[in-house]
C-alpha cells in the first residue's frame, strides 16, 4: 500500500454508537486511525446537537458504524467539507442516502470482511445439519448409550448432498467458495447471474422453484427488498424434500415465517434461523420449543475477535483514501439496492 503523503492529516470523526466504537475499534485500531487522521475526540451518535454540528463543520471523513444516524441533506449541509465515508460494518443502507452520492461523497464498507464469519457460520450449519449432529446428540443424551451405527439412515451425511444457494451476494459467494473443497453439489438461484458466471463460480444455475425442489439444504442470502419480502413462500417451503434444511442468515422477513413454522412443527423440514421476523420472537412463539429448529441470536456476523477484521478493513480503507489510492471496497449508488 502507498504510504500517506506528508502534509496535514484529513480531519475525521467517528459516527456510531459509543458502545459500538468501544467494541469494534480497540485501542490499537484507534491509534492507527489517529496516525492517519486528525480524529475528533467525540463519537457522534446524534447529528442534531450543537456539539455535533461544530464537529461536522470541518470534517472531511466520517468513519461510521452501527448506530450511525442517516446522512441526509440536512446533515450534509452541516458538513460542507465531507468527502468520504468509511463504514466499519456491512450494509450502509441504514445511514448512507442518495444525498451522499449527489454531493460526490465517496463511500466504502467492510461488507466483504463481515461476509466471512457469516459464510463460516453457514458452512458449519450445512455440515452439522447434514450429519444430523444436533439430533444425534439429543438422542444420545436421552439414551446414554450408542445406537446401532450400522443402521444409520442414508439420509445422514454430507456425501453428494445438494445445497441450494439463494442469491450470489457477497455472503452467498463466500459460502460457495467455502463449499468448494467438500463433496457437495451446489445449485444457485440468482436472476442476475448468467450461465457463464455460474460456471466460473462452479455452481449450477436453476430457477427458484427448482432450487427448493432439488436441494437437501437451502441457504438464504438475499437482501431484504420490497420484491424479496416473503420471497421464500409457503409454496416453496412446501416443495422442500422431507427432512430438508432451510438456513436463513439474511433477514427474517425474506421467509414466510408462518409457513416455516407450520412445516417445522409438522416435522417435515428442519431450519437454522439466525434471523427471524420479528428479530426476537415473542416468548410464546412455538419455534422456540420446536426440536426441528435451531434459533441463534443474529450471531453469524462479526462478533468478538471478528470485530478486529472490520476495524483492520476500515483502517486500510482510510489509509488508501488518505494516500489517494481510492477505496478497495467502494459502495456504488447503482449497487445499493442489491445490498443487504
Amino acid at each position: 500500500m502507498t504510504e500517506p503523503t506528508p502534509g496535514p492529516r484529513p480531519r475525521a470523526a467517528l459516527a456510531m454508537s459509543p458502545d459500538v466504537a468501544s467494541a469494534v475499534l480497540d485501542p490499537e485500531s484507534r491509534a492507527a486511525l489517529d496516525a492517519l487522521c486528525d480524529l475528533a475526540p467525540t463519537v457522534l451518535e446524534d447529528f442534531t446537537t450543537s456539539a455535533a454540528r461544530t464537529v461536522l463543520a470541518d470534517r472531511e471523513l466520517l468513519i461510521t458504524g452501527w448506530g450511525c444516524p442517516p446522512l441526509d441533506d440536512d446533515v450534509l449541509r452541516a458538513a460542507p467539507r465531507l468527502r468520504a465515508v468509511v463504514h466499519t460494518a456491512g450494509s450502509v443502507r441504514g445511514h448512507v442516502t442518495d444525498a451522499c452520492w449527489d454531493r460526490g461523497v465517496e463511500v466504502s464498507s467492510a461488507a466483504a470482511a463481515n461476509a466471512l464469519p457469516v459464510a463460516e457460520y453457514t458452512l458449519a450449519m450445512i455440515l452439522l445439519t447434514g450429519k444430523q449432529v444436533l439430533e444425534s446428540a439429543r438422542a444420545y443424551r436421552a439414551a446414554r448409550t450408542r445406537a446401532d451405527w450400522l443402521r444409520t439412515p442414508r439420509t445422514v451425511g454430507n456425501h453428494r448432498r445438494t445445497v441450494g444457494i439463494l442469491s450470489a451476494s457477497l455472503i452467498g459467494r463466500r459460502v460457495i467458495d467455502l463449499l468448494r473443497p467438500h463433496d457437495i453439489d451446489v445449485l444457485l438461484h440468482d436472476p442476475y447471474v448468467d450461465e457463464a458466471e455460474a460456471a466460473r463460480l462452479g455452481v449450477r444455475p436453476v430457477g427458484l422453484a427448482e432450487l427448493f425442489r432439488r436441494s437437501d439444504t437451502v441457504s438464504v442470502h438475499t437482501p431484504l427488498l420490497p420484491e424479496t419480502r416473503r420471497l421464500v413462500s409457503r409454496e416453496l417451503i412446501d416443495s422442500l424434500r422431507p427432512g430438508a434444511v432451510l438456513i436463513n442468515t439474511a433477514r427474517g422477513a425474506v421467509v414466510d415465517q408462518d409457513a416455516l413454522t407450520d412445516a417445522a412443527l409438522a416435522g417435515r423440514i428442519r431450519a437454522v434461523l439466525d434471523v427471524t421476523d420479528p428479530e426476537v420472537l415473542p416468548p410464546d412463539h412455538p419455534l422456540w420449543d420446536c426440536e426441528h429448529v435451531l434459533i441463534t441470536p443474529h450471531l453469524a456476523g462479526s462478533q468478538g475477535n471478528e470485530w478486529r477484521r472490520l476495524a483492520d478493513t476500515a483502517v486500510s480503507e482510510v489509509a488508501r483514501w488518505v494516500s489517494g489510492e481510492g477505496f478497495l471496497h467502494p459502495v456504488r449508488r447503482e449497487r445499493l439496492a442489491f445490498l443487504a
